[in-house]
């Protein structure tokens, strides 16, 4: 039999165990005949519902959690893509012969997520367990052992309900330190309104909101733009620490500096007092409008590119040194020059744009150029997105990534 073959339809109401379909709303979209079956509802009580008017908490109870927690773990679904297993869960049932009369149940659910090819929640699908008999076991004598374990389980599974939320509210205050983190670290650029600069920071799926990756726009008082890129070894909050130490000493280097060379060595003899910074690479660009003129310099980092206005791509990779703190001598750093015209787009980027595990450096930087060829009369805006776009994975970047696309 082919995929073609294959009533799904009847597949899903012949599945063993509670199914159900919910939307992104929480409404029921479809239920398999063993939901139905042992939640004791119609089709037409549950199609079209929102889930918990049809199943609210007991109200006689005022120690009920089962309908908040089970929200809460759709919530996660919807909001992080990612299945979500709960622990078990005491969720009373008003009984359908007695209305008003709530009967005791106790269910182990699960909720997994099914995605459009954008990566974008469109349904959820609920998967419950009643696990009442087992638990209860309401035909053994008083004082059996069962009893005890019975309650023993369900105390344990609240229990590690409550670590589990415990853990989920520690991450949701570490992330607002990352998103504050981040906002003093890479603020948005405030230039002149003759540049038009688009910046992007996203970091690698599964991370904080923070890394050791970084940008740096600053004006200089000759008129010409120093725009800089960089990359620190790790992930996370120790690695956003050394970032932030480092941009802000190469962001002082350049307003002082004879161009991004000399701010790069002073960068370098910088990071030799800082711990864990031996690795980081960086990118330094000095923009000179009047000339016409890009003026460069590179620490271990993936070239800038020039893309020009005829669709044409220029690396900017004639001035390449190691990483900071690669050679245990202090040698001057390169510095190359190379001409721009009206219209042409200056783009930098950091290494979890291009690169790709077990692939050469060079696929991802042809791939690179296709997508700034292809999309060169964009604003900075649109071509910053329509990059993020073309070059990250769907599931989400494996790298931590920086991008900054000046319109020339």
């Amino acid at each position: 039999m082919s995929q073609a073959d294959i009533d799904y339809r009847a597949v899903f109401q012949a599945l063993p165990g509670m199914v159900a379909l919910l939307t992104p709303e929480l409404v029921y979209a479809d239920a398999n005949e063993d939901f139905l079956r042992n939640s004791g509802r119609t089709r037409q009580d549950l199609i079209g519902r929102y889930l918990f008017d049809v199943f609210p908490d007991n109200p006689h109870d005022p120690a009920a959690t089962g309908a908040r927690n089970l929200e809460a773990s759709l919530r996660r679904v919807i909001a992080g893509g990612e299945r979500d297993t709960m622990a078990l869960q005491r969720y009373d049932v008003e009984s359908r012969e007695r209305p008003g009369e709530w009967e005791q149940r106790y269910w182990s659910p699960v909720n997994a997520p099914v995605l459009d090819a954008d990566g974008r929640v469109v349904l959820l699908v609920h998967r419950v367990e009643e696990v009442t008999e087992l638990l209860r076991a309401r035909d053994r004598a008083a004082g059996d052992r069962a009893q005890v374990l019975e309650a023993e389980l369900y105390t344990r599974a609240r229990e590690l309900q409550d670590i589990n939320e415990g853990l989920r509210q520690a991450h949701a205050r570490e992330r607002e330190v990352a998103l504050a983190l981040q906002e003093a670290m890479l603020p948005a650029p405030r230039l002149a309104d003759r540049h038009r600069a688009a910046v992007r920071y996203q970091p690698a799926a599964g991370t904080l909101n923070v890394c050791g990756d970084w940008y740096d726009l600053v004006e200089l008082s000759d008129g010409c733009l120093a725009v800089s890129v960089g990359d620190v070894v790790g992930h996370g909050l120790q690695a956003a620490g050394v970032m932030g130490q480092l941009r802000s000493a190469l962001s002082a280097a350049s307003r002082v500096s004879d161009g991004p060379a000399q701010a790069l060595d002073v960068l370098g003899l910088y990071a030799r007092s800082v711990r864990d910074a031996e690795s980081t690479t960086a990118v330094s660009v000095r923009v000179d409008w009047a000339g016409g003129v890009l003026t460069y310099s590179s620490a271990g980092h993936p070239p800038p590119a020039l893309v020009r206005a005829d669709g044409t791509v220029v690396f900017l990779d004639r001035a390449t040194d190691p990483p900071l703190g690669a050679r245990p001598e202090h040698l001057p750093r390169p510095q190359a020059r190379q001409d721009f015209a009206e219209h042409d787009t200056l783009v930098l980027y950091t290494d979890g744009l291009i690169e790709r595990r077990r692939e050469d450096i060079d696929v991802g930087l042809g791939r690179l150029a296709r997508s700034l060829s292809a999309h060169r009369a964009l604003t900075p805006n649109e071509l910053a997105d329509a990059l993020l776009l073309d070059l990250l994975p769907v599931s989400g970047a494996t790298d931590d990534t920086a991008l900054v696309v000046i319109s020339l």
